[in-house]
């Protein structure tokens, strides 16, 4: 299964407890493959960077650069061309709907009310991360 996480649900995994880090360790344990595009990778590189995030990262010893590698690791990376109209009512996540398009993804993965608000698109279920564990387990 290949399946596209939004960064807001990265970062939370990345950083807390609950259903994004268990989607984290459902792709470590080979459960399914993330796929995501440079564009997005170095979104998620910049947010887990921001000021807000660092006490977070300080309290918990955790080393930014090692998770965003191993996350790295994780990801098959695909270049995928721009929408050629917008579809969310946010247009960057329109980013996320093209690396999904361009991958062949059977599932996008998002916290994000203008992604979540669409339900799918080109045939992908777009759903939160709770409901992505439960689709993940009934495999």
């Amino acid at each position: 299964m290949r399946v596209v996480i939004d960064t807001n649900v990265l970062v939370s995994g990345l950083l807390w407890h609950g259903a994004p880090h268990a989607l984290i360790e459902q792709a470590r344990e080979g459960r399914f493959t993330i796929v995501s595009s440079s564009r997005l990778l170095d979104e998620l590189a910049e947010v887990v960077g921001r000021r807000k995030f660092r006490s977070i990262l300080l309290r918990s010893k955790a080393d930014p650069q090692r998770m965003l590698r191993e996350l790295r690791r994780l990801t098959e990376v695909v270049e995928a061309p721009s929408l050629t109209l917008p579809v969310s009512r946010d247009s960057d996540d329109d980013a996320v709907l093209a690396v999904a398009t361009t991958a062949g993804a059977d599932l996008i993965v998002s916290g994000d009310d203008d992604l979540l608000t669409l339900v799918s698109y080109n045939g992908i279920p777009i759903v939160d991360p709770a409901a992505a564990l439960a689709r993940l387990r009934g495999i």
